[in-house]
């Protein structure tokens, strides 16, 4: 066995110089690099697989013996400029504003003044939906007598700022920051019977948007038979509130439903700018303000005025702070507020 040995180590001696006596000298570079690990490996490798007879001279050594690729390094962390979720996704920090947005709504409760509803009975609608949106929601509310106040306070206002373009209801309800004007409509039907007085309501509520002035939806009014033992008023009064009562929580659920899916692209706030006699200025704005909010849309544009549609998700206070913003990288340091109205802004541009 020793001899055996031996002799393969003689063999494998002459070969190896066999091949250096035949081969032309080596050109030796100016600094020539330690064989790492790497390539000792592959060396001891070869050789012993000469040894052993299992490879010839010039064939690869076999996938085991061969030195193997670093692992690649881990990535780089995340950017912190973050690209925007896809149209229709939401960023966590999107849904979460969102989902309190919905839970902390504010509404505007009236009645449809296009039907003869008496004024008396009118209230007392407005008043239990209040009511319920007070102990059930634990909400703000913008009550009966203060929006007939500002009906007769704000009638120079509303058709300065509004040319009466919008309902004076849907003025009162952008004034006071409501997301939903509610608009109650309903009938009563009364009959006397042994001397009692009874009374059945029904009708329905209409959801709008009050940004948008659009129909969200529309809930029936479908209610109880109420009785009052001695006044056919009285039996009015609480047919309506129980049936206003009563049709309450589908309204506040279905108002949160169909808003959330109108505000998939965010929050609108719309914003007029006064004084644009630069188209060129304007796009610049637009530009800069569209890296600042999720989405801006140009709705007009005219020398005297133009107005954008601003899509976010973030209170009205930030829309104004990046409309500042935007306004100084496109060189209009001039820009200033003249009035804001819920989620409706009006800016001079200073040119």
């Amino acid at each position: 066995m020793r001899k055996m040995v031996g002799n393969a180590f003689v063999l494998l001696a002459l070969v190896l110089f066999a091949a250096c006596a035949s081969a032309p000298p080596a050109r030796v570079p100016a600094a020539t690099p330690t064989a790492g690990p790497a390539q000792q490996s592959d060396g001891k490798g070869r050789a012993m697989a000469l040894v052993q007879g299992g490879v010839e001279a010039g064939q690869p050594v076999p996938a085991a013996s061969q030195p193997q690729p670093a692992a690649p390094a881990a990535s780089a962390a995340a950017s912190a400029d973050q690209p925007p979720p896809p149209p229709g996704q939401l960023s966590p920090e999107e849904e979460a504003y969102l989902q309190n947005y919905l839970a902390r709504l504010n509404y505007l409760v009236y009645y449809n003044e296009n039907t003869a509803i008496e004024p008396a009975v009118a209230k007392a609608a407005v008043t239990q939906a209040n009511r319920y949106l007070i102990e059930k929601q634990g909400l703000s509310v913008i009550d009966f007598d203060q929006i007939e106040k500002n009906k007769k306070d704000q009638q120079a206002a509303y058709k300065a700022e509004t040319g009466g373009q919008i309902g004076i209801i849907q003025y009162i309800a952008q004034k006071f920051n409501a997301d939903v004007y509610v608009e109650i409509d309903f009938t009563v039907a009364n009959e006397t019977r042994d001397g009692k007085y009874y009374a059945t309501a029904q009708g329905s509520m209409k959801i709008f948007d009050t940004s948008t002035s659009g129909l969200l939806g529309s809930v029936a009014l479908v209610g109880k038979q109420a009785f009052h033992p001695s006044s056919a008023a009285l039996a009015t009064t609480n047919a309506v509130a129980g049936t206003v009562w009563d049709a309450m929580p589908k309204m506040t659920e279905q108002a949160k439903s169909l808003l959330k899916g109108s505000l998939a692209r965010g929050v609108r706030y719309e914003v007029v700018i006064q004084n644009t006699p630069d188209s060129r200025a304007i796009s610049a704005l637009r530009r800069a303000l569209a890296k600042k909010v999720r989405e801006v849309e140009q709705v007009s544009y005219s020398p005297e005025e133009t107005k954008l549609y601003v899509y976010t998700f973030q209170k009205g206070d930030k829309v104004e702070d990046a409309m500042y913003d935007a306004a100084s990288a496109a060189s209009m340091n001039d820009v200033y507020l003249v009035y804001s109205r819920g989620k409706a802004y009006t800016f001079n541009s200073g040119m």
